[in-house]
């Protein structure tokens, strides 16, 4: 197996800086569009073969050095209870969002064995046309980031109710939170029993909190659900959020193995800040890839030239690719990574 990644996830030294990308099956290649035009988006994801199919297509487009499955942090959400669908033009929206103390109440207990069984079958069929060629990515939503669309209803920008009811009945919040943190850990350990090779946890909208609410009614249940991982597995988890570069000190306390950057901080100064004794992800900007290819080139290796070759990077996009992004683009990145000489100038 390729193994870069597995490797530079627990810090140990790599002959080249191995490189994936967050959406990199999605709308902006040609193929993945040929099939969407003969499925929604939950068909997708909820048809094994179709999502093995879309997971592969980058694996074979790009020289890429992990594939992740195709999936969506949402669906695991209906096992609780939640009516989920995606509305054209509005994204996900949840039909019955939780606004009370009685809705928590009601969420019913799930087994992601069962009830998200479609992405485990998928799982299972790109392994085994991956034959050990990549590691698979597995992937969660992180319990905050599931509690605020649950609680929205959907996207949202202020995340008005959810903090709402964080601080007007915390008691109910942290039993939310305890729920949700359960059927992370679950699903993630379920994925992995499947045959991933490595999870990331997208905590996408925890930017959205100050460092001392994020301290206070966030961390808690994401380290529960990293620690169920850990004690049931022995595979890297990777512990993702955007806007989160002022909360060093939290996220060294979260547990994973590797902690993604975004765009928004300089490589360096972020890992120096998280300690490098952490593994990093990142953190090129996505629409940089909507530039020239001397642009390009010149901020990846940047990005490069910050890691240092000291190890523990994954090169990766600071959130997912966009939609319109040349692919022509996303190969000449992943081969330039790859022929970025990588020169070990730490001493560890």
């Amino acid at each position: 197996m390729n193994d870069l990644v597995l490797r530079a996830a627990r810090r140990q030294p790599v002959e080249r800086t191995p490189i994936w990308l967050m959406r990199q099956a999605g709308r902006y290649m040609s193929v993945y569009r040929s099939v969407r035009e003969r499925y929604g988006f939950l068909q997708m994801v909820k048809i094994p073969e179709v999502a093995a199919e879309v997971t592969l297509q980058p694996a074979e487009a790009f020289d890429i050095d992990a594939a992740i499955i195709f999936a969506d942090i949402l669906p695991p959400l209906e096992g609780l209870g939640l009516q989920l669908t995606f509305e054209k033009g509005e994204g996900p929206v949840i039909h019955n969002p939780i606004r009370s103390a009685a809705d928590i109440a009601a969420l019913k207990a799930c087994d992601p064995r069962e009830t998200t069984a479609y992405t485990l079958d998928a799982i299972r069929i790109v392994q085994k046309s991956l034959a050990g060629r990549i590691p698979l990515f597995g992937f969660s939503g992180a319990p905050f980031t599931l509690a605020s669309y649950a609680i929205e209803g959907g996207g949202s920008r202020e995340y008005r109710r959810t903090k709402q009811l964080m601080y007007r009945d915390p008691q109910s919040w942290h039993a939310l939170m305890g729920k949700l943190s359960v059927l992370v850990g679950d699903y993630l350990i379920a994925q992995v029993e499947a045959g991933t090779d490595i999870v990331q946890i997208f905590d996408s909208w925890a930017g959205a909190l100050s460092p001392n609410d994020y301290a206070e009614y966030v961390l808690p249940h994401v380290q529960s659900a990293v620690a169920a991982v850990r004690a049931a597995t022995d595979v890297p988890i990777i512990y993702f959020g955007t806007d989160m570069h002022g909360m060093a000190t939290q996220l060294r306390q979260v547990g994973a193995d590797v902690i993604g950057l975004d765009w928004r901080v300089q490589l360096d100064e972020g890992w120096a800040a998280l300690g490098h004794d952490v593994a990093v992800q990142g953190n090129l900007d996505p629409m940089a890839l909507h530039g020239p290819w001397p642009e390009i080139e010149r901020r990846a290796a940047d990005v490069l030239r910050r890691a240092g070759g000291r190890p523990g990077h994954i090169f990766n996009v600071g959130h997912g690719i966009l939609t319109e992004t040349p692919e022509e683009n996303v190969a000449r990145l992943v081969d330039f990574v790859h022929s970025y000489a990588v020169e070990p100038a730490y001493a560890e």
